[in-house]
């Protein structure tokens, strides 16, 4: 019942509203979000009848009022001022999203090479209306995901990047997500990524809410990776106990491309990460490493699409997963290889650690083959700490806490040594070690550690 009202609510208000998104928009886009509409109405929203969602509780989710608003809703302060991340020697390039919403006093982002665009989905529309009209959902739009449809509905702003062809960024882009205010917040994000032939993106999102609110997060990322490209992406999730994500990123990749998605899940009440890659060129390469903590009753559920549509791709897959208490976890993880993506090279990798008979994990890896010259694999494991490791570090003079936190933590190294970022490795690091702890900062709601004032 939640789920139908909650549906009811935003066809609703879309309803109402659509001669004002009309006014907002130019044509293209208000057309794709009429047909967005028409298409969440027929989908609308998934429950527990729905195989993909059976175990992610986006009941819960829908059993809480959230305050929903097309307007502004960007902060008025200073962020710059308010926010320094504090991770020693990280050079990146820092862009703020605001609510949701490209942040207008972002510092300028001096020395970007030519053809560089960085700004906001908003800003993007009426400066390059080409670039919006040719790239803005043509990932997502087929897509059957009913979250997908909402947010492409309400959706105004949120982070654009173009890197034209031939182009290497000299700095990681770190986004930070800064959700604040009071009230439990319903937010609409849409990021659009292109990165064209012969270049390269590395990109780092940090969320960060800055009240213990219950927010509800719709979020959509769409990446374009042109021939020869590269785009590293680094999803670092930290929410607060009851607030629920939805988070879907949409991948096209040409050929001789690279893709590397690191998503690391410390925190949330309800967190589902939707990840859907297509490797449409040959010889394109995509590899997934995920890696979720947690306790209490808290909630992670990931799902990952890959599909494998010319010969001559790989695609490796590798989520772990450490539940602790009352905690909860699903991963669903479906490789389809076409019948014309012959010397396909795939594999998929899930393995989970319950510490308690309270934990709950379950796993479901996938393989769908319709080529017959291929190398496919996929394996998952839910278990406990290996007690004859445990005996052998005892035997050592480890005491049995520091013990198991040893092992978790080369559980959990395997995703991390393949960072490539030095410092953003360390600092993770550390925040893996006071997690499996239980020893966060004062700042409890800051992934990266920024200090606020």
């Amino acid at each position: 019942m939640d789920i139908q009202k909650t549906f009811d609510k935003y066809i609703g208000i879309f309803d109402e509203n659509f001669s004002k998104i009309e006014k907002q928009n130019p044509k293209f886009l208000s057309e794709i979000k009429r047909l967005a509409f028409e298409k969440f109405k027929k989908i609308g929203l998934p429950d527990y009848n729905n195989e993909n969602y059976k175990y992610a509780g986006i009941s819960e989710i829908c059993s809480r009022d959230y305050e929903f608003s097309l307007d502004s809703r960007s902060a008025l302060v200073d962020l710059n001022e308010y926010f320094q991340c504090e991770i020693k020697d990280l050079d990146t390039h820092i862009v703020l999203l605001s609510n949701g919403e490209y942040y207008q006093n972002n510092k300028t982002i001096e020395n970007l090479s030519k053809g560089v665009i960085i700004c906001g989905i908003k800003e993007a529309i009426s400066k390059y209306p080409k670039l919006i009209e040719t790239y803005y959902s043509s990932n997502a739009k087929d897509s059957n995901e009913g979250f997908t449809a909402l947010n492409t509905m309400f959706a105004n702003d949120g982070l654009f990047i173009y890197v034209p062809e031939n182009t290497k960024l000299d700095k990681t882009i770190q986004l930070v997500n800064l959700i604040h205010g009071f009230g439990n917040k319903n937010i609409f994000k849409r990021n659009l990524i292109v990165v064209e032939k012969n270049s390269e993106l590395s990109l780092v999102i940090c969320d960060h809410t800055l009240n213990n609110s219950n927010n509800f997060v719709v979020d959509v990322t769409e990446s374009v990776v042109g021939e020869n490209a590269k785009f590293i992406y680094h999803n670092l999730q930290k929410e607060p106990d009851k607030t629920g994500v939805i988070n879907s990123h949409y991948v096209r990749l040409d050929k001789y491309s690279k893709f590397d998605s690191y998503l690391l899940s410390f925190h949330g009440g309800i967190i589902r990460n939707n990840l859907f890659v297509k490797l449409t060129g040959e010889y394109s390469e995509a590899n997934l490493y995920g890696l979720n903590l947690t306790d209490r009753e808290q909630r992670i559920d990931n799902y990952t699409l890959i599909e494998h549509l010319v010969p001559n791709c790989s695609s490796n897959e590798l989520y772990k997963g450490i539940l602790d208490e009352q905690a909860k976890g699903s991963f669903m993880g479906r490789i389809i290889v076409k019948p014309n993506a012959q010397k396909t090279l795939a594999y998929q990798t899930n393995r989970n650690i319950c510490l308690t008979p309270e934990a709950k994990m379950r796993t479901k890896p996938q393989l769908e083959i319709y080529a017959d010259d291929v190398k496919c694999s996929h394996g998952a494991t839910v278990g406990q700490l290996d007690e004859t490791a445990l005996f052998y570090l005892r035997q050592r003079g480890i005491d049995s806490k520091e013990a198991k936190l040893m092992l978790m933590f080369a559980f959990a190294n395997d995703i991390l040594r393949k960072i490539n970022i030095i410092p953003l490795r360390e600092r993770i690091a550390e925040l893996i070690d006071s997690r499996l702890r239980g020893e966060f900062s004062a700042c409890e709601h800051c992934l990266m550690n920024c200090n606020s004032r």
